[in-house]
């Protein structure tokens, strides 16, 4: 139990928005219960998801939680506001630094203003079946990793999907024994994408940034282009650009937006 006061910020990226928590000496115990209901959007701040920032043998790490309060590898977006809080509150010169996360060593160019871009890492597609059910319709998916499981499947509109107040039904199940972010990918003109996201943990997001790279690397495959790639992506709640190099290692840039700060106490007791 955590006695003394916590005090947190809120932010986000393309509306994607996060509880940040400075905790660079790891003394900070939250509970997967505490953080559901700091997540909360009726009875506590409301987010969707919670980023604990912490420091390992000279090295930020990034322990993000879902909105459910399960741990996950990363997130894209979450990791850009976790760059904007190190830089504006003065624990990081601005430029280029590492940011250790459960999915491994990401790197960001972050500046004092202006869009942050992180080396995602390999975004790999998996070579598997897999189908998408939802709003009583069923797409073909590809099956893509970007550290944590992704399905995108490919709609005429990404209304068909429907109000995705449930999770879609993804098939085979044991493909992904720990649940699966879906993506619906509608194409617009040239190499510009409209997006909408299921995030496992969560529910629908206005953004996900390791679902934007999955998204670009399967519209490329979709395509039947080949790598290099650069796709403009506009999820509901703005607009991002993926680059993918000729051995799949995805660059993801995109504004970081701090806004308030709580006490997060009364949540702690």
């Amino acid at each position: 139990m955590t006695t003394s006061k916590v005090l947190a910020t809120y932010g986000h990226g393309t509306e994607n928005d996060f509880v940040v928590i400075f905790d660079p000496t790891d003394s900070i115990s939250i509970t997967s219960t505490q953080t559901a209901a700091i997540c909360n959007r009726s009875t506590g701040i409301g987010a969707d998801g919670l980023i604990r920032i912490v420091k390992h043998d000279g090295v930020w790490f990034m322990d993000y939680r879902n909105a459910d309060g399960s741990l996950a590898e990363m997130c894209g977006n979450g990791i850009r506001v976790m760059a904007k809080y190190l830089v504006e509150r003065g624990h990081q010169k601005e430029g280029i630094f590492a940011i250790d996360t459960r999915d491994g060593r990401k790197h960001l160019r972050v500046p004092n203003n202006g869009d942050i871009t992180v080396n995602i890492g390999q975004v790999t597609d998996e070579n598997s079946e897999v189908t998408v059910f939802a709003n009583g319709k069923t797409w073909n998916a590809l099956n893509i990793s970007v550290g944590n499981p992704h399905a995108v499947a490919f709609v005429d509109s990404v209304e068909d999907a429907g109000d995705l107040a449930e999770a879609p039904i993804v098939r085979p199940k044991d493909e992904y024994p720990e649940g699966v972010n879906v993506e619906f990918v509608e194409f617009l003109d040239g190499n510009e994408i409209k997006m909408r996201v299921y995030e496992r943990g969560v529910g629908e997001t206005r953004s996900c940034g390791t679902g934007t790279c999955a998204v670009a690397l399967a519209a490329t495959l979709h395509r039947g282009g080949k790598l290099p790639a650069r796709w403009v992506i506009f999820p509901p709640g703005g607009r991002l650009e993926v680059e993918i190099d000729a051995h799949s290692n995805a660059v993801l840039t995109g504004p970081a937006v701090l806004l308030s700060e709580h006490d997060l106490t009364p949540y702690l007791a």
